[in-house]
């Protein structure tokens, strides 16, 4: 199983230089697992970068994995592990679904390089 956090997914729609470290996870859709809060986090940089159709369209390829919304429980277990790892809300809520689903997480978000389960690249510029 794999989760995608949104760095890693806005890299790859705007096929930046670590797009195709992304791509294999994405390709392989039926072990895809989205966090909703992704969907968010993405559609919203979208629409304001590149409009709302552009929006609709990555949201819609994000649907395609096995959607996970954010139960009672889940907030829970994301709380403790912001407590516990010092991580933002929504890093908190992705790495707990990640946990969840024994996936891997792939980002680029430094927030996340050193943490066990994580395949973490390095953000280039180019």
């Amino acid at each position: 199983m794999n989760v995608m956090d949104s760095s890693a997914w806005l890299e790859f729609f705007a096929d930046g230089p670590n797009a195709g470290d992304f791509a294999p996870p994405l390709s392989d859709r039926a072990s895809l697992v989205v966090p909703t809060i992704t969907i968010y986090e993405v559609f919203k940089v979208v629409c304001r970068q590149r409009g709302e159709d552009a929006a609709l369209q990555a949201a819609a390829l994000m649907q395609q994995g096995r959607s996970v919304e954010l139960s009672p429980s889940l907030a829970m277990v994301a709380a403790r592990t912001s407590l516990e790892l010092a991580l933002p809300m929504a890093d908190s809520i992705v790495l707990a679904t990640a946990r969840l689903h024994d996936a891997i997480l792939w980002t680029q978000d430094e927030h996340f390089q050193g943490i066990s389960g994580v395949r973490y690249f390095p953000k280039q510029v180019g």
